[in-house]
């Protein structure tokens, strides 16, 4: 495809930038071709119009994805140029703190100014034999890729190192060699690795200073090989310089020092040793104080001046040399104050007597008068004479630095020639790694000559990676069959020709030194005549005729010639140099002994860097006649000569290249200067091999590793079984230009650019699939939403509308309900405000009709009086008018009615004659009667009211005058009272003014008294308030102080708990670590010993071996003075010396002092050793104590098992055992049956048990008598003559049928023996016995008793095997109640304490009671046993009786001897075996062969009892003990433990053997103490195991020894099993995808690094399980105790979890969620394991957490602050820097995932700064835990034990 197709929306490219070198933007639309401008969009968030170059037309350049930022390898960068280059180094270095990235073969180094957890020597081991590519980049694995190159390919390497000063080149090759040293280590006892890392300090304190780029800078070039033999081990070195800087001698500028060395004499100066050196302080010598800066900032001077001097002695500097190395630099700093006074212009004289100068000349020991000349005049020479000539004042101070800078550059050649005389080993070298360090490319405002030698050596460098890089190229296209065409590359030969050809700038330079009047300025117009216009790589500056520019490969550079002359020439004076070789100091001449040869006739000063080669010798080499010219050599011919030797000593080997980059000017820790940065990047080369790789095919990928990362882009029709065929279908339909990639052998190879365009598709095609997806999960789920969201709705309503329904019922009901409330609380309101006015309103009726009506009453009253008058004077004037009017009236009615009554006459007189009329008037007179009547009532009714008012009128009227007429009585009494009261009270005022007076003194008395009262009374409420107020708060202390008190109680208690358990875990703590010191001093013991072993053997050998040659040893030799006796270990190691005299005495003295300073090393451990361990048993006895305070521990019955196992193996010997066990029952019951001697069945039962015993003993005597006549018939069978053949079948038979029936081997023993002494008693006359034929019959009758006897056998074997049946139900029963306890237990811990302790009291009651029972039960069969056997007892007895006396009736002596006779079983009488076995002091060491140097561990393990030998060794050891044998005891221990320690020597390597041995140790270790006699051992112990108890000796010191020997055992156990599993961890754990598909594949296109091992077959999490099984079963197997079981699984875990996560911890491939998970599930598999095997209380799955929690720090979220502190409370088993480093490698498998960001990593190490924890990074995988052995004695009882004949061990014999 074309490359602007790529160009599209939202690509992102680099463009250039003036600050930041390169500037990231977007695309904000498609790029179509003719387009002259891009739309961009910058990071900051502006927008910007880029403009295309019109020429060109030149794209930016494509950003990689976001995937491949950080990747390890540069060259897997999908865009390979500059700017993705930059980017990557950056984000890995700012970002991931990673100082290290590889680019195809160069591995980049960037310094961090800082000092990081990253070189300790677990790093190392991790690296250790990893390849290349499978580790994260590091300067350990370019060196692990070296030295296994070197062993494999049998070539010899070399590391290049350069960069600029500050870069960090010394450091990366001091740890290169650090390496070497640790991985290799050294082939003899002289410690060459050390001496090797020892030559680093003198090296940097005489060629190292302090520049303003550096504080430790390298201003030499060194080239170091470091030698290894044919097992590629260090056998020495040697080095070679280039270009010391001279100049820094006397001169520094500002800010910087001189050599290191200076200062660190000057800062030691105030030393005895020193005194005689005259020195003082740095500012006041003129060679020290011109930098102004004399001290570096955390740099002690003085212990780096002995470090120095340690590295001086540990090369074998003598201190004579050493302080002669003093003198000569002392005297350096005083010729450095040698001042001249000025005569006159040309010439000039030094003061007399001037100190400095004659301080120098003492230091020498040359003539003051002499050097005083020399250093103010010169010779000069001609051809006919000589003139001495005066040399002005600065032609004086020049020669005097000259000769500074001589001396010290002679000086420091000699020291190089003394360290590589050190270094130099006599054993023929093999091969060897070279080390380079080289300054890189420099260019300053002001190149002198110095900066063109540094340049000319990195162009011939630089041309010589070139083509190494191109070379691999070329081999990688070959291997795969690929076409070749050829890559255009920058080769920098016509730089090289231009430097170095013939008429080049150095062959100029060299001829116009040699021209008497050559200058700076004619050799500069030489230059411009010569390559000005004809060399393209050749410029003259515009501006200046004293300068060049030459083009080199990194930049231009432009050159001043002032000064080349005289740095080329270097010269000093010959006359100075006379002075010096006359010295008397010895030392001193030893460094000009070569000085005619540099010394040239003219003068001149140097001020520049001189070549120094390894040897003088091989510069000399050439034509005989050459030597003469060599004395001419200039500065840059010497140079370009070794410049020369070395390429040819990289050309010859395989480099490997490390570019040092210095990330900024100011040496602040982790800061990037982009512009600095790309510098480096152009001048070292990293670029250009980025460019070389581009060209070609720079991405490569396998044909499985594209299948499985593309798969996705093909079809199912694609995928065809050849998975190479299916890749190249696919490839053509994806890219039609076929010429972006090739097909190889193995591997695809594209161009750069494809694999971005190929990851764009798969990320377009997993995008759409993506959305397809989400678009139908989307619908799903939004469909099951909406369901599930209509069906919620639904039912949401219901019980919506339900609530709403129900609410509105409510809210009628409340309606209702308020509308009654409301109506009878309104009732009820305006019923009260009702009733309130009523009441005010009747109160104000009633007051106000009182006020109206006394208003009224008073208006009636005077109305009523008005009335009364009003009615008299009315009453009067109506009588008066009424009278006259009356008159007049009456008078006029009169007249009137007179007339009327006449005209009514007159009418009536007519009327009266009408009826009518008559009723009419009637009727009318009727109403005015009723209305009369009604009138008159009424009138009645007022009258009686007014009569009843008059009378109540009356009333009051009469009581009111009673009243007044009383008031009036009492007024006068009064009146009278008063007259006499009068003169009473004139008498009675008298004697009130008396009292008055009385009155007023006693007031003032009492106003005085009152007042003292109230002062008292004021007072006293004073006092008693203070008393109150003391006393509350004297109450308020007291409670305070009891609060108090109580709170300190509680503290004191918290704090005495915490301080107790503190202290607990404390000593816990204490006591582990005392175990591992204790340990890895057995340990260093242990490997100290055996190195003497083997010096010892090789010395052997050296003395035996005559001739050279090989002579092939039995792998089991050892000499026997290795063997050595334990009893007196101190003694022993002072004796080694002593033994190692003769075959030291050829070697060089400090091997010898350095071995017997490790023997005293030894002895010091000894008795240190001896101190700790009486402390840890004082500690563990302390322990125990505690522990069997806390509680008892039950009886150990876990043994009982093996005991009823080899009861049953052996019930045929327990049958023969029964008179024994008669007796121990008769005892045990007699016991029992003590207390009950008051008993009723008393008396009886002891009649019985006497019967019993006598019946026994004649038992045993009929037996006896019985054997007594079988070998007396046995012993005349040869006289006897066979009657006929069917007798002698049936004897024949019968004694093949007892023969048969006798299974125990024993038996058949013993009877053969006591066969063979019956046939040494004394013939007798087989005529006597057989006199009357009555053998025969006795004969008949023994067999018939014989024969009764072996059916009683059978039965009594019967009733054993029921026995022992029964011994198995109580087995099972006992598994039961085992289980049941173990059950009732764990839900006792369930309960609350209370509840807890009764259920336990109730449980031991129950089981106490079913003890009870069981026991009377067995009591009583053990009564009917008795019983039984009472009665067969009887019946035998009668038997034999009967046989008896039938024998002695019938036996007659003609029968004896004519009777055939037959081989009779003789059975020997069973012995009570005491558990001891007996051997002759002769055949101990058979004993100890067979027993334990040729035994098999595995045929043992299978057929035997566990422990065998340990019992049969203690066995032995009883029976020396029980000799009271001193010496066989110590004989058979010493011999024991050195024949195990030859077993583990020789099969050291085999799991089975040192598990076996471990077991058997630990065995024999517990026998000693379980037998000790001592109380503490003896609690579980039988009475009968009590009885074997050791008597006559105390073997506490064997126990200790013992002990050592287990703890050995274990730790070499641990280093077996550790090489066993190691190579399974890191595939099985992290490489194998145990959950298949999870881990995906990255887009890296990722270069495998050259494979330096063949690929081994994988082993997967499943290996390791069988593996772990493996281990299991063997050491159950071989009865290991279980808590040691538990140990060792334990350390296995921990060795798994500390590699995985080690390896986790370096490599950033690893760090995935998908990785994350598949930890995740491989841990849980092995926790499953530890519950298959019940080992979860073993503690090996807390070693796993550090394991755990890294898995899930990769699989949490890790964005917020709320992630942030999840991620500190869970990773607590993990330190800082390992969090962080995980977080850091933390790397996407896709582009799905996100990166961490930084500030999130700021945050997580704010958070754990206050954590105080581990600097270190990775875990200590050789770390092993303390082992303990707890006491675990056996229940197997010793006389039981049966000694199997596989064994061999028939020489001994059990007693």
């Amino acid at each position: 495809m074309a490359a602007s197709e790529l160009y599209t929306k939202f690509a992102r490219v680099w463009i250039p930038d003036p600050e930041e070198v390169w500037k990231s933007a977007e695309l904000l639309k498609d790029y179509k071709p003719g387009d002259k401008v891009l739309l961009l969009h910058l990071e900051e968030g502006k927008d910007l119009e880029y403009r295309l170059d019109p020429k060109t037309k030149e794209l930016p350049h494509l950003r990689n994805p976001d995937i491949l930022v950080g990747e390890n390898d540069l060259t897997a960068l999908s865009y390979l140029h500059e700017p993705a280059v930059l980017h990557n180094l950056r984000v890995r270095f700012i970002d991931s703190k990673l100082i290290y990235t590889y680019c195809g073969i160069v591995l980049v180094a960037i310094n961090p100014y800082e000092q990081l957890p990253i070189y300790g020597e677990d790093i190392i081991n991790a690296y250790s034999g990893q390849n290349m590519g499978d580790m994260d980049p590091h300067i350990f694995a370019v060196a692990e890729e070296a030295y296994k190159q070197m062993a494999r390919d049998e070539r010899n390497q070399s590391i290049i190192v350069s960069g600029e000063s500050g870069a960090g080149k010394t450091v990366s090759a001091k740890y290169a060699m650090r390496y070497f040293a640790t991985v290799s280590g050294s082939a003899s006892e002289a410690n060459v690795e050390e001496k090797v890392l020892a030559s680093n300090p003198i090296m940097e304190s005489i060629g190292n200073a302090k520049t303003t780029r550096n504080d430790n800078s390298s201003r030499f070039g060194k080239y170091i090989e470091i030698g290894f033999d044919k097992r590629y081990r260090i056998i020495g070195a040697n080095m070679r310089t280039y270009l010391l800087e001279k100049s820094r001698v006397v001169f520094q500028a500002e800010e910087e020092r001189n050599y290191h060395i200076f200062y660190q004499l000057c800062a030691s100066a105030n030393l005895p040793e020193f005194k005689m050196l005259r020195l003082g302080n740095a500012n006041n010598f003129h060679y020290t104080k011109q930098g102004g800066s004399p001290v570096i900032e955390g740099v002690d001077d003085t212990k780096e001046m002995a470090h120095t001097r340690q590295a001086c002695t540990l090369l074998g500097i003598s201190e004579s040399y050493q302080m002669g190395i003093f003198r000569i630099l002392a005297g350096i700093l005083h010729l450095g104050n040698v001042a001249f006074t000025s005569r006159d212009s040309d010439s000039c004289t030094i003061p007399p007597k001037h100190e400095p100068l004659s301080i120098f000349c003492d230091l020498m020991g040359v003539d003051y008068e002499e050097m005083c000349h020399w250093l103010c005049h010169r010779k000069l020479a001609t051809t006919t004479e000589t003139y001495i000539k005066p040399i002005s004042k600065l032609q004086a101070t020049n020669a005097r630095d000259a000769l500074a800078k001589h001396i010290y550059a002679k000086l420091f050649n000699w020291i190089v020639d003394h360290v590589n005389q050190a270094l130099h080993s006599a054993v023929k070298q093999h091969s060897f790694i070279g080390v380079l360090d080289i300054y890189g490319f420099e260019t300053f405002e002001i190149n002198s000559f110095e900066q063109f030698c540094i340049n000319y050596a990195n162009e011939k460098l630089q041309q010589q990676f070139n083509m190494h890089v191109f070379k691999l190229e070329q081999e990688e296209y070959m291997k795969e069959q690929i076409p070749w065409t050829l890559i255009d590359f920058y080769d920098n030969q016509p730089c090289i020709n231009l430097i170095e050809s013939k008429l080049g700038i150095l062959d100029l330079l060299d001829e116009e030194c040699k021209m008497p009047k050559g200058t700076d300025d004619t050799w500069a117009q030489k230059l411009y005549n010569t390559h000005l216009n004809k060399c393209a790589l050749f410029e003259k500056p515009r501006l200046s005729n004293k300068a060049f520019i030459i083009q080199h490969f990194a930049d231009k550079v432009e050159y001043q010639c002032e000064g080349f002359l005289e740095k080329n020439k270097d010269t000093v004076f010959e006359e100075q140099i006379k002075v010096l070789k006359s010295s008397k100091f010895k030392m001193l001449p030893e460094l000009f002994q070569d000085d005619e040869k540099a010394i040239s006739p003219t003068s001149a000063t140097s001020s520049g860097r001189t070549p120094l080669t390894r040897t003088p010798a091989k510069l000399t080499k050439g034509r005989p006649g050459q030597t003469a010219k060599e004395h001419k050599k200039t500065v840059g011919h010497q140079f370009r000569n070794s410049l020369h030797l070395l390429m040819e000593t990289l050309n010859a080997t395989t480099p490997h290249y490390v570019r040092c980059i210095k990330p900024n000017d100011f040496k602040f820790p982790f800061t990037f200067d982009e512009k600095r940065a790309v510098q480096q990047l152009r001048a070292c080369g990293v670029l250009e091999t980025i460019r070389i790789s581009a060209a070609g095919f720079p991405s490569r990928w396998t044909y499985q590793e594209f299948f499985s990362r593309y798969r996705v882009l093909m079809k199912q029709k694609d995928v065809l079984s050849d998975r190479k065929q299916t890749c190249k279908n696919v490839l053509e339909k994806l890219i039609a230009d076929k010429d972006k990639y090739q097909f190889g052998k193995t591997k695809i190879f594209f161009r750069a650019g494809q694999v971005a365009y190929l990851e764009k598709l798969r990320a377009d095609k997993l995008r759409a699939a993506c959305i397809r997806i989400q678009k139908t999960i989307r619908g799903w789920l939004l469909r099951k939403k909406y369901l599930r969201m209509r069906k919620a709705a639904i039912i949401v309503q219901r019980y919506v509308r339900g609530y709403q329904a129900r609410c509105y019922a409510k809210f009628l009901r409340r309606t209702k309900a308020a509308t009654i409330i409301q109506k009878y609380w309104r009732m009820y309101i305006v019923r009260r405000r009702y009733k309130i006015k009523r009441m005010a309103t009747i109160v104000l009726q009633s007051y106000l009709r009182g006020y109206l009506a006394r208003n009224r009453y008073r208006k009636m009253l005077r109305e009523h009086k008005a009335v009364i008058i009003q009615k008299w004077v009315r009453g009067w004037l109506a009588r008066t008018y009424y009278r006259r009017s009356m008159h007049a009236i009456i008078y006029l009615q009169c007249c009137f009615r007179r007339m009327m009554a006449k005209r009514e006459l007159k009418k009536l007189k007519i009327e009266a004659r009408s009826v009518e009329r008559y009723k009419k008037l009637h009727i009318g007179m009727e109403n005015k009667i009723m209305q009369l009547q009604r009138k008159v009532d009424e009138q009645n009714k007022d009258y009686k009211c007014l009569m009843e008012k008059l009378t109540n009128l009356e009333g009051i009227y009469t009581s009111e005058t009673e009243k007044l007429r009383s008031d009036l009585e009492r007024l006068q009494l009064s009146e009278e009272e008063a007259k006499i009261a009068t003169g009473r009270v004139l008498s009675l005022q008298e004697e009130i003014a008396k009292l008055r007076k009385d009155l007023e003194q006693t007031q003032s008395e009492k106003k005085s008294i009152e007042e003292r009262a109230d002062r008292y009374k004021q007072e006293t409420e004073q006092l008693v308030s203070n008393l109150k107020e003391e006393n509350t708060l004297l109450k308020q202390e007291k409670e305070a102080l009891n609060h108090l008190i109580v709170e300190q109680a509680k503290e004191m208690t918290e704090t005495m708990e915490k301080k107790l358990v503190e202290e607990t875990k404390q000593l816990e703590l204490d006591l582990n670590d005392e175990r591992l010191r204790y340990q890895n001093l057995l340990n260093e013991f242990s490997r100290l010993e055996e190195r003497y072993d083997d010096l010892k053997e090789e010395m052997t050998l050296m003395v035996n071996v005559p001739k050279p040659g090989h002579k092939r040893t039995d792998s089991t030799h050892s000499s026997n003075e290795s063997e050595y006796t334990f009893s007196s270990e101190i003694a022993e190691t002072e004796d080694m010396p002593l033994r190692t005299e003769e075959p030291s005495e050829k070697k060089v003295p400090l091997d010898m002092s350095l071995f017997l300073k490790l023997q005293k090393r030894v002895t010091e451990l000894e008795q240190e050793k001896q101190v700790m361990q009486d402390e840890l048993d004082r500690k563990e006895e302390q322990v125990l104590r505690s522990k069997a305070k806390e509680e008892e521990r039950p009886q150990i019955r876990g043994a009982e098992l093996e005991y009823e196992s080899l009861k049953r193996q052996e019930l045929e010997s327990e049958n023969k055992k029964l008179k024994n066990e008669l007796n121990e029952l008769r005892k045990a019951l007699s016991e029992k049956s003590a207390p009950e001697v008051t008993a009723p069945g008393a008396p009886a039962y002891r009649v019985l048990m006497e019967q019993l015993t006598s019946v026994s003993e004649e038992l045993d005597v009929r037996k006896e008598e019985v054997l007594i006549l079988r070998s007396q018939l046995v012993s005349q069978k040869e006289a006897i003559q066979p009657k006929d053949d069917k007798n002698t079948m049936t004897d024949s038979s019968i004694l093949l049928e007892d023969v048969q029936k006798m299974k125990d081997k024993g038996e058949i023993a013993q009877a053969y023996i006591g066969l063979k002494e019956t046939n040494r008693s004394p013939a007798m006359d087989c005529h006597e016995l057989n006199e009357d034929g009555e053998l025969w019959l006795v004969y008949e009758g023994l067999k018939q008793a014989n024969r009764l006897l072996e059916s009683q056998l059978q039965s009594q074997k019967r009733s054993h095997e029921n026995e022992a049946e029964a011994l198995r139900g109580e087995i099972q029963s006992l598994k039961e109640e085992n289980n049941r306890q173990q059950q009732l237990l764990a839900q006792n811990l369930q309960l609350p304490p209370e509840a807890r302790i009764e259920a336990s009291l109730q449980h031991e009651i129950t089981r106490l009671t079913n003890e009870n029972l069981d026991l009377m039960e067995q009591l009583e069969k053990q009564d009917k046993t008795v019983r039984k056997l009472k009665k067969q007892l009887k019946v035998f007895a009668k038997k034999i009786g009967e046989l008896e006396v039938g024998q002695m009736e019938n036996i007659s002596p003609g029968q004896i001897i004519d009777e055939p006779i037959r081989p009779v079983n003789i059975p020997r009488k069973e012995k009570d075996f005491q558990g001891m076995l007996e051997y002759k002091k002769e055949d101990e060491q058979k004993l100890v062969k067979n027993l334990i140097l040729e035994l098999k561990p595995r045929g043992v393990a299978v057929n035997l009892i566990p422990g065998l030998p340990a019992y049969i060794l203690f066995m032995c050891v009883r029976h020396a003990d029980y000799l009271n044998d001193d010496q066989k005891v110590r004989s058979l221990l010493t011999s024991t433990i050195n024949s195990i320690k030859k077993v583990l020597k020789k099969r050291g390597d085999d799991f089975e053997t040192v598990s076996f041995w471990l077991s058997n140790t630990c065995r024999f270790l517990h026998c000693l103490k379980q037998y000790s006699g001592e109380e503490g051992f003896m609690k579980h112990n039988t009475s009968r195991q009590n009885e074997h108890c050791l008597t006559n000796f105390d073997l506490a010191e064997y126990r200790q020894v013992l002990s050592d020997l287990a703890i050995q055992i274990y730790q070499q156990l641990v280093r077996v099993l550790e090489n066993i599993l190691q190579p399974m961890i890191v595939s099985g754990m992290l490489e194998h995808e145990t959950i298949q598909g999870v881990s995906g594949v990255k887009p890296t296109g990722l270069r495998k690094r050259t494979s330096s091992i063949a690929d081994e077959g994988t082993y997967t999490l499943d290996s390791i399980l069988r593996q772990l099984n493996s281990f299991h079963s063997v050491m159950c197997q071989h009865g290991m105790d279980p808590e040691l079981i538990k140990q060792v699984v334990k350390q296995m875990f921990y060795i798994v979890g500390a590699i995985t996560l080690n390896n986790l911890l370096l490599r950033k491939d690893m760090c995935s969620w998908s990785k994350g998970m598949q930890i995740r599930y491989n841990v849980s598999q092995l926790e499953e394991w530890l519950r298959d095997k019940n080992l979860m209380n073993s503690g090996a799955k807390e070693t796993l957490e550090p394991l755990i929690q890294a898995a899930q720090l990769l699989q949490v979220k890790k964005k917020t602050d709320d992630d942030a502190e999840a991620i500190c409370s869970m990773c607590s088993a993990l330190t800082t820097a390992q969090i962080v480093k995980v977080l850091n490698l933390y790397t996407p498998v896709n582009e799905f995932e996100e990166r961490v960001s930084v500030s999130f990593i700021r945050t997580i190490q704010m958070r754990l700064r206050d954590r105080k924890d581990s600097p270190q990074l990775l875990m200590d995988a050789k770390h092993i835990f303390p082992v303990t052995f707890p006491f675990n004695p056996s229940s197997l009882a010793l006389e039981t034990i049966q000694i199997p004949a596989s064994l061999g061990l028939g020489f001994i014999s059990r007693v």
